[in-house]
């Protein structure tokens, strides 16, 4: 059968997505661009037309994987209800226990960024972006006299490295920590960083 001819930016995306998906099953190193040829079955010379290098295609991968991530928060930021519906929300879906996809993805795009500048400034602009968004909801949530927090920057911040920390245990150490623990510690962290009782958080959920 034939295949669709597709729009220079419908075979951009969909040769992204495949190279996500060959990222996420194969690590950054070994990933080769015969690999996403292969699993679109298209050809070499197809790939490298749109993206020229490995190195390329693979930093445009995360870009890409970012861009997905941070529409999905701002999705979830922007609904109409209180800042602590908002933010718990977005942590929760955030959160390794959530329904976020691509924590592997990411765990392999920290460890190549270590080596790849251009890798380094996509997962440092995603940090940011989040960092910046739970920051302004939580401002939103003082100024609305919801919760206490005299540091949104910080809490971001604070909030931010335990959800990347639990998502390093939970998908490279499986066994470390159960779901349950895990999920129960962010809930405790939100509890603590607001000022709230354990509660209203819950509350919140319904």
């Amino acid at each position: 059968m034939a295949r669709v001819r597709l729009s220079v930016a419908e075979r951009r995306e969909e040769l992204l997505r495949a190279a996500i998906g060959q990222i996420e099953a194969r690590g950054v190193a070994a990933v080769r661009i015969a690999d996403v040829a292969s699993a679109l079955g298209v050809s070499n010379a197809l790939v490298l037309y749109h993206f020229s290098t490995k190195e390329r295609l693979v930093a445009a991968a995360f870009a890409h994987a970012a861009e997905d991530d941070l529409a999905r928060l701002r999705k979830l930021l922007g609904r109409r209800t209180t800042a602590l519906r908002r933010l718990r929300a977005a942590v929760r879906w955030y959160a390794p226990t959530g329904p976020a996809k691509g924590w592997r993805l990411w765990i392999e795009g920290w460890a190549a960024a270590l080596r790849e500048p251009a890798l380094r400034d996509v997962a440092r602009d995603l940090d940011r972006e989040w960092k910046a968004a739970i920051t302004e909801v939580v401002a939103e949530g003082v100024a609305a006299g919801e919760f206490r927090c005299p540091d949104p920057s910080g809490t971001a911040l604070r909030l931010t490295a335990l959800l990347d920390g639990l998502a390093v245990q939970l998908t490279s150490y499986g066994g470390t920590v159960s779901r349950a623990r895990a999920r129960n510690w962010v809930d405790e962290a939100l509890v603590r960083e607001l000022g709230l009782e354990r509660e209203a958080l819950t509350a919140s959920a319904r």
